[in-house]
């Protein structure tokens, strides 16, 4: 089979861009006289040239080879170098060059994109390591290690599948919300940071809110009860996540059953001019913008990014009221549609929106009883809100949010009126 010269002449092009690349990155470090580094822009091209070379003769094989005589080369260069420069950066990233000039031969999308990734990092060496060691605190990387072992290791690893009692409980749709909830804390915290509470934590809880709004509910009170000069900030955050969940149910409906979002139209307009309405009567009173130079330390004012404990105690509470809603759908049959709707949107409102409207779609439920349904799960949504702020955050925040989410779902219930 003759070989394919313009697939080959893109590989050995790309690979000496990716050497070029990431050597010219190289050499401006390089430095000079006896003690400069050992590679630099001709190195880098030259390892990448061969990677892609040895894999365009001998396949994988050869380029093992080439990755071994390229790694031999710079153990020889990091012996002669490393009372200057102890580190392995430029070494390691030649040995990696080398093999990226393989990969531009089988997939070059990918070795180019990964080859730029490299040179992005080289570059930003001195941003990461200022961002690692002055502005990272000991506590944030210990928190975002445990996130990285929830969401990568932990959520991977549950079972994805019902069981229990009534087949309601999924140990990885439970283990989802964990970290769900960690990354609605963890987002409000980055996002308080950077703007402040005045204005961070109300954005962050309306893009919270397109996750989970009582997830956002239960994080943003957690936040106010651990830090009451955020209360502003926090309550305006919760009750902004209900525009969210709105916009989403409105989405979700449209994409199942478009016809059925004629109907709710109104209810989610007004529902969602409501909730916005009273979130922002908050913004005039959140914590005002502080001077840097006399701002407090961040751990002294944010707290912590999230809380492993209460975000597992609120996934245990879900699974609970998850397992009472099968229970009612079982012993209540088809007769419990809607008060199923209405258990089940104690967990979750576009859950019952998306069950209520396939079968509205498939002509199973009249649309009558879809939109009775739908408006069932919104309200048990707003209850479960509400006893989830109160665990959350206390009286003193259920007292701002509780009437928020009886304006909301005030205002749904008038929207079906004027429909």
């Amino acid at each position: 089979m003759p070989p394919d010269y313009p697939s080959a002449l893109l590989g050995l092009s790309l690979a000496l861009g990716i050497g070029l690349l990431v050597g010219a990155e190289r050499e401006r470090r390089k430095g000079s006289g006896p003690s400069r580094g050992a590679a630099g822009i001709r190195t880098f091209a030259l390892a990448s040239l061969s990677g892609a070379v040895a894999m365009l003769l001998g396949g994988a094989l050869l380029l093992a080879a080439a990755a071994l005589a390229v790694g031999a080369l710079t153990v020889a260069a990091y012996q002669r170098s490393r009372e200057n420069d102890p580190g392995l950066t430029t070494e390691v990233a030649l040995l990696l060059t080398c093999l990226l000039g393989g990969l531009a031969m089988r997939n070059a999308v990918l070795a180019a994109g990964v080859g730029a990734a490299l040179a992005v990092l080289l570059a930003a060496r001195n941003h990461i390591h200022r961002f690692v060691r002055g502005v990272l605190t000991e506590r944030e990387l210990h928190d975002a290690l445990l996130f990285c072992v929830a969401a990568l290791i932990a959520l991977p690893l549950a079972p994805d599948r019902f069981m229990g009692p009534f087949g309601a409980v999924n140990p990885y749709a439970l283990t989802q919300l964990v970290v769900m909830v960690m990354a609605v804390s963890a987002l409000g915290y980055v996002a308080t940071r950077a703007l402040g509470p005045r204005y961070g934590l109300p954005l962050a809880g309306f893009a919270s809110g397109f996750i989970s709004s009582t997830a956002t509910i239960h994080a943003m009170g957690v936040r106010m009860a651990k830090q009451p000069a955020q209360t502003a900030g926090a309550v305006a955050g919760a009750v902004l996540s209900s525009v969210a969940t709105l916009i989403q149910l409105a989405v979700v409906v449209a994409a199942v059953h478009p016809a059925l979002l004629q109907t709710l139209m109104w209810p989610l307009l007004l529902g969602s001019a409501a909730a916005g309405g009273y979130g922002l009567l908050f913004f005039p009173y959140a914590t005002p913008p502080v001077a840097q130079t006399h701002a407090p330390s961040p751990q002294q004012e944010l707290g912590r990014a999230f809380d492993l404990k209460t975000a597992s105690v609120f996934a245990t509470i879900v699974g609970a009221v998850l397992l009472l809603s099968a229970a009612l759908s079982t012993w209540m049959g088809e007769r419990g549609a809607l008060l199923g709707a209405a258990a089940t949107g104690l967990v979750d409102a576009h859950a019952t929106a998306a069950s209520v409207a396939s079968l509205a779609a498939v002509n199973k439920l009249p649309g009558d009883v879809a939109l009775w349904s739908i408006l069932a799960g919104l309200s048990t949504n707003s209850v479960m809100k509400a006893l989830v702020a109160f665990h959350a955050g206390g009286r003193a925040y259920a007292a701002r949010i509780v009437p928020g989410l009886v304006l909301v779902i005030g205002a749904v219930w008038l929207g079906v009126w004027l429909a």
